[in-house]
């Protein structure tokens, strides 16, 4: 199992200013990449320095393994900064919402879930809603499987087609529970069958190639307690509920 890069030197084009970690797009020959250098990580209290890169690649090798085309091909590389990742650019329809908020009053019938209500910046009462779509919920799963902290809506890309990608997985694979994700919707609904499958790959992966890929990404209690959250979703059979007392939604959410 490899996420090994094309072969051509990373050329940067600019500078994603809006990124929390220092985010560049560049490109490999023809090819427009994402690049994020280690030596741009943020330090975080509950994340080790300098291992967001290797985290993103072992969800991406995660997403692989699951049978769903959910995350864009990600690899550790050597840029002009340094040792970190890049990911395949995948320009969104902006004309297309897949998380959005609407007047509470006005949350769609059919074809959306509701996850909350708030108020925004002008204090008009709104819903966070988000697709009900076989896509997303792979997605929720996904981030169920890697523990994914930061599930924001703008971490899910609206492909022209329709399809749907996630992207920024730094913050994820810890050991306690982090999960924090506007994917919300399907709280206590069972897993159908598809998934189901997608959970048993990766259960199954984990004692093969993917198993032997994540040790030299993550920690073995990493992978151990993936293992774990593989197993108890499985036996569970059903997305699980946000927990008491911890923030369920990353915040800012969009």
């Amino acid at each position: 199992m490899t996420a090994g890069p094309p072969e051509a030197e990373l050329v940067l084009d600019g500078r994603i200013m809006t990124a929390s970690n220092a985010t560049f797009v560049g490109h490999l020959g023809e090819v427009t990449v994402v690049y994020k250098p280690v030596a741009g990580e943020r330090p975080l209290w509950d994340f080790p320095d300098g291992t967001l890169a290797r985290r993103e690649v072992a969800a991406y090798l995660l997403a692989v393994t699951s049978g769903w085309d959910l995350v864009p091909r990600t690899w550790l590389c050597d840029g002009p900064l340094g040792p970190g990742m890049a990911q395949l650019w995948c320009q969104p329809d902006p004309e297309q919402d897949a998380v959005t908020l609407v007047p509470a009053d006005d949350v769609p019938a059919r074809g959306w879930c509701h996850v909350l209500d708030g108020v925004d910046e002008q204090d008009r009462e709104v819903a966070l809603v988000h697709e009900d779509s076989p896509a997303l919920r792979r997605m929720a799963v996904f981030d169920i499987l890697t523990n994914n902290a930061d599930r924001k809506a703008g971490h899910v890309l609206t492909m022209p087609d329709g399809h749907r990608y996630g992207v920024d997985h730094g913050l994820t694979f810890h050991v306690e529970h982090k999960l924090r994700t506007v994917l919300w919707g399907w709280a206590g609904r069972e897993l159908d069958a598809p998934e189901v499958a997608g959970v048993q790959r990766v259960r199954h992966g984990l004692d093969g190639d993917l198993g032997t890929a994540l040790a030299d990404l993550l920690t073995a209690a990493e992978v151990a307690a993936l293992t774990a959250r593989c197993d108890r979703l499985l036996a569970a059979g059903r997305f699980p509920a946000p927990l008491d007392g911890y923030p369920a939604i990353p915040w800012p959410p969009f």
